[in-house]
């Protein structure tokens, strides 16, 4: 069923409508944000954007490696990483607006399609070492120049907030890693 054209047109179309609530969702963000970090705030509606082309490339019957290796990276982490930032409001403060369990849902899908389509990439080495480059280097923007998303209820909590993405970056490095290169991985070549 993943491979399937029709599929993948909807998985695009999803990810499109994702990418473009993402974008609105972090305006107010964006809009105090010095123009020199806009790039790198956006997190997960520019991770989401990547996979976009990925897709687009499939439906196009070609690879795009290092996309696909940018896909994978960041679509893990700030899935996971927005699950969790919404599990630890909801302890903090007792209360998850709807919104709060549609970004958990959102977001847990968007690291299970990275995962669950990298049969299909073409990574190498340099791909994964490009791709870990653009996040570790995001990690250091968001937490040495305050530029990371904002979740007001969690301030008091910043710093330990950033030694979790941090490590959930490399985790997701790693990943990549396990799923696009080690040998005796599985390779799967789309049927269109």
């Amino acid at each position: 069923m993943l491979t399937r054209k029709s599929f993948l047109s909807l998985l695009l179309i999803i990810n499109i409508v994702g990418t473009i609530y993402g974008y609105i969702w972090y305006g107010y963000q964006l809009a105090e944000t010095p123009a020199k970090f806009l790039i790198f705030v956006p997190d997960s509606p520019t991770a989401s954007l990547f996979f976009v082309f990925v897709i687009i490339a499939f439906l196009m019957k070609t690879n795009w490696p290092l996309v696909e290796a940018l896909a994978v990276i960041t679509l893990f982490k700030y899935g996971i990483w927005a699950v969790v930032m919404n599990i630890l409001t909801l302890i903090v403060t007792g209360y998850l607006p709807w919104e709060g369990y549609m970004l958990i849902a959102s977001h847990f899908a968007m690291a299970l399609q990275g995962i669950l389509y990298s049969p299909f990439y073409r990574l190498k080495l340099k791909h994964i070492v490009i791709a870990a480059i653009w996040t570790l280097h995001n990690d250091i923007i968001d937490y040495v120049f305050f530029m990371y998303p904002s979740y007001r209820d969690l301030n008091q909590f910043v710093p330990q907030i950033g030694y979790f993405t941090f490590w959930l970056s490399i985790f997701s490095i790693g990943l990549a890693y396990y799923l696009g290169i080690r040998k005796n991985r599985k390779i799967l070549t789309l049927p269109f």
